[in-house]
């Protein structure tokens, strides 16, 4: 019988390995798999590569990762913000790598390593130095530059629903990277707020497939901390 639903985070974490390459699915706060990240802090898997869209919030979140000394390098579109603090102490220091990747790129990336692509050619970046040292190709008079697609060892993401054989659905715009990263990471470890039986979700409306699932956390619910907004006095 499937039933990928694990007992706890730290179970569902106890595979990642120093060195992995790790997908985090969010943008900005939305769709934060806050309590993986806390469940890999705990774990203390070291030397990693992050893929977020951006690189941490205040002292929470990614941040914490960061400000936890394991992770070496971080792919992402948008590493500073208003309290971007950690990342940029961090990567001031030459503590930490920042690959920078243009968020339609990104995305792109990650799709193709979940759809076998092994590479391909886009418009965004030529000209600057992001294409650096890049490949480019003029096709029917424009530019492009050669793109390869990231792989994730691990991947972690936080969607709405789940059952025992993994299937997921999403919140609204907390879906954002998590089906590509889904698809792009040899294991992937998802959050839900609730678990249902199997055949309780509509397969129309199920938008990651059990198959690209490794484990299931339940998680109760609570509300998101917003990212760079501070309130008025």
């Amino acid at each position: 019988m499937i039933n990928k639903i694990a007992e706890s985070v730290a179970q569902a974490l106890a595979g990642v390995k120093d060195g992995a390459t790790v997908l985090i699915g969010g943008f900005g706060t939305a769709g934060i798999p806050g309590e993986l990240i806390d469940g890999l802090i705990a774990q203390g898997a070291r030397d990693l590569t992050v893929v977020n869209n951006n690189a941490g919030n205040a002292d929470h979140g990614l941040a914490a990762l960061l400000k936890a000394g394991q992770v070496r390098k971080i792919i992402c579109s948008f590493p500073r913000q208003v309290d971007s603090y950690v990342f940029d102490e961090l990567y001031r220091s030459g503590k930490l790598e920042l690959e920078l990747v243009p968020q339609g790129n990104l995305a792109e990336r990650l799709r193709a390593a979940g759809a076998g692509i092994g590479a391909f050619f886009c418009p965004t970046a030529h000209g600057t130095e992001l294409a650096a040292g890049k490949e480019t190709r003029e096709i029917n008079g424009k530019h492009y530059v050669l793109e390869y697609p990231i792989h994730g060892d691990v991947a972690l993401i936080k969607a709405e629903k789940g059952d025992r054989w993994g299937n997921l659905t999403y919140r609204m715009s907390a879906r954002n990277f998590g089906p590509v990263m889904a698809t792009a990471a040899k294991t992937t470890i998802a959050t839900v707020h609730e678990v249902v039986e199997l055949g309780a979700l509509d397969p129309e409306a199920i938008v990651t497939p059990g198959i690209h699932v490794t484990h299931v956390v339940r998680i109760d619910r609570v509300a998101t901390q917003a990212g760079g907004i501070k309130k008025t006095a």
